[in-house]
């Protein structure tokens, strides 16, 4: 049995353009918030369900799944899914339909894992300059786990793909509350989706994914922003031609052939393609902006750096405003796909400090000073942090 939550809620916005209001939530079992298994967590919406992580947790290798962030877009979302009658269908341009149970998954398909980040195409959004409109995330709307499941191209090689073929859409259980608004359908190239590293996950850290996170399956593009990782994966269909659908044609868009999406508000540009691969960033993790620090003792700073799989080649800060750079220690890699986390000790003197902070991959792209976009997507500009240093 699939149970949605009551329509007559009503969209509860916590946030503006203007202001964003945090709202940290705790274990909330009673509340007419729908927070499934979450807690601690920084409240955006009820209506559909978003929350975001508090930069606390990025100090992990892993993120945990009851902090790990919440992202949908429809307000018609199960609150149950029952595992003996759930169905994964498959249809369209395939020489067999198939309608696969959770267990037909596990069982008769190779087991496979990747550690990947999960990263929300407006992560960061709120600090936008200009201002823009949508979600109003600060750095939480993401995280990095161990995902494990089936390949995709498995499943797709069992059903048999039609010559010809050459796109396939990805469904949800979630559902619009009218029949005005677009049901939320992703797409691959046939291409990508048979590369043999998009998966259909079953769970996240070692356990069954949470339902907030796309329980029972979720669809897990390694290096790709979040959009494409659908939820509560139902239903995977074949085309003979590209896909074409309101989440791929009219949303998600970024400029075209141009690096970190970056346009100018005087002159947007006229030419937009669909969001992809993540660009390289590095962000600050602990202390916070505006901490106080004690001058004339060693302070580290923690941080991480990501990209679209090229891997994490180095990391830089600087304390002159990028007049100089100096290269920060790097952890072990967990992965291409996965975050890498960094460190840098220095020992401060008295006062305010700003450092900034920069990631170059493997393909020797890094990140730009400053970079904007009408939707608030890609954000990855250099990172300040401020420091208040105390006797």
């Amino acid at each position: 049995m699939i149970r949605f939550l009551p329509a007559c809620f009503i969209l509860l916005l916590l946030f503006s353009c203007q202001h964003r209001t945090e709202t940290v939530i705790p274990e909330l079992k009673d509340s007419v918030v729908f927070t499934g298994d979450k807690k601690d967590m920084i409240f955006l919406t009820d209506r559909p369900p978003n929350f975001e992580t508090p930069l606390k947790y990025f100090l992990l290798d892993f993120t945990p799944n009851d902090v790990f962030f919440v992202r949908w877009h429809l307000s018609g979302l199960p609150t149950t899914v029952d595992e003996q009658t759930f169905r994964l269908h498959i249809s369209g341009e395939v020489n067999k339909e198939l309608s696969l149970s959770l267990e037909e998954l596990k069982s008769s398909f190779e087991q496979v894992s990747v550690n990947a980040l999960c990263v929300c195409a407006g992560n960061s959004r709120s600090f936008f300059d200009p201002r823009v409109p949508g979600a109003q995330w600060k750095n939480g709307a993401m995280g990095n786990a161990r995902w494990k499941g089936v390949k995709l191209k498995d499943i797709l090689a069992k059903a048999g793909i039609k010559n010809g073929a050459v796109s396939v859409s990805f469904n949800g259980l979630d559902e619009p509350p009218l029949s005005s608004v677009p049901d939320f359908v992703k797409s691959l190239t046939l291409d990508h989706a048979m590369d043999g590293e998009v998966i259909v996950a079953y769970e996240m850290n070692g356990s069954p994914l949470p339902l907030l996170n796309g329980f029972p399956l979720k669809l897990v593009v390694p290096g790709w922003y979040a959009t494409y990782w659908v939820g509560m994966l139902n239903e995977i269909k074949v085309y003979a031609e590209p896909y074409k659908g309101f989440w791929m044609d009219k949303a998600y868009l970024v400029p075209e052939n141009v690096s970190n999406g970056n346009e100018s508000p005087e002159a947007l540009a006229k030419k937009t393609v669909p969001i992809s691969r993540i660009d390289v960033r590095s962000l600050f993790i602990s202390p916070e902006n505006e901490s106080n620090i004690q001058s004339g003792a060693p302070c580290t700073v923690y941080g991480l750096a990501f990209d679209g799989g090229e891997g994490i080649s180095s990391v830089e800060i600087s304390a002159d405003s990028g007049l100089s750079w100096t290269k920060c220690n790097l952890n072990p890699s967990l992965g291409n796909y996965s975050w890498r986390k960094w460190n840098y000790t220095f020992i401060p003197g008295y006062g305010k400090i700003t450092l900034q902070v920069k990631a170059t991959n493997m393909k020797g792209e890094t990140q730009p000073s400053h970079q904007w976009n009408r939707s608030g997507y890609m954000r990855n500009e250099i990172e300040f942090l401020s420091l208040n240093a105390t006797e």
